[in-house]
């Protein structure tokens, strides 16, 4: 073998180690990667989730609301990526604990039972006005002391949350959208989608409470979204009884 057959062959040998060890290298980034949203969403392989989702005002028996479906779709693509299943439950049907699964439960609880459910149980600093008669305050979110008022179609706010059993031998997350329209439900099912590995990277598998406002839904639809606050703490401290009457601050669009 002379020289240049030999350093062809060196070369060739030298190339294919380099595509190994990147091919390695990627894959196993890839592989962390997939494992961190895995734990962060509580779904590893083949594992079963829930979709909790409200029914439509008017309609059919299972009527859902056009965002709320595409709020769906948004959470159906996450667990696919996470190699997972998913099992979609109307709000009223799904009578069972939570920890054992992932669940993901869209609506406010004005028609969402389940949320309303979760709110009381998991989130007693957060009260959502459901009166059906018209009013200033009809749809508004009181958090602690800070009441956030609906204009639709302008400035709507919804809550994202990630919540975990205290005392549980089940540590599988509840993700809660609860937003004051539905549009504002498939906002901030959109928002998670983008933002989960900041999210990741910041709470970890811990629980936490983020107030979102939806700005100008009805020229940008659930694109443009931000975060008004982290309120984990508000939201999970009791409420004082005098609090739900005369909140100290109000919001609202100007």
């Amino acid at each position: 073998m002379n020289d240049d057959v030999r350093n062809i062959v060196l070369g060739v040998v030298a190339a294919g180690i380099s595509a190994a060890l990147g091919w390695i290298a990627r894959t196993y980034l890839w592989r962390r990667k997939l494992r961190r949203k895995q734990a962060f969403f509580g779904l590893p392989d083949n594992s079963e989730s829930l979709l909790v989702v409200n029914r439509g005002a008017a309609g059919p028996e299972f009527a859902v609301m056009r965002f709320d479906v595409f709020a769906l779709l948004e959470l159906a693509a996450l667990i696919k990526d996470c190699n997972a299943h998913a099992q979609i439950l109307p709000h009223d049907t799904a009578r069972q604990g939570f920890g054992e699964r992932t669940e993901f439960c869209v609506g406010g609880p004005a028609s969402n039972r389940r949320m309303a459910a979760h709110l009381s149980s998991l989130l007693p600093g957060v009260r959502v006005n459901v009166d059906a008669e018209p009013s200033p305050d009809r749809g508004s979110f009181l958090v602690g002391s800070e009441r956030y008022r609906v204009e639709a179609g302008k400035e709507e706010y919804a809550l994202l949350a990630r919540l975990t059993a205290e005392r549980s031998q089940h540590t599988r997350p509840v993700f809660l959208f609860c937003g004051q329209t539905s549009i504002t439900n498939q906002a901030t099912t959109r928002y998670l989608a983008r933002h989960h590995e900041r999210l990741t990277r910041k709470y970890g598998n811990n629980s936490f409470v983020l107030l979102l406002k939806v700005i100008n839904s009805q020229a940008y639809g659930p694109d443009v979204v931000e975060m008004v606050a982290d309120v984990t703490r508000a939201a999970q401290t009791p409420l004082p009884a005098a609090a739900t009457a005369a909140p100290r601050n109000s919001h609202r669009a100007s």
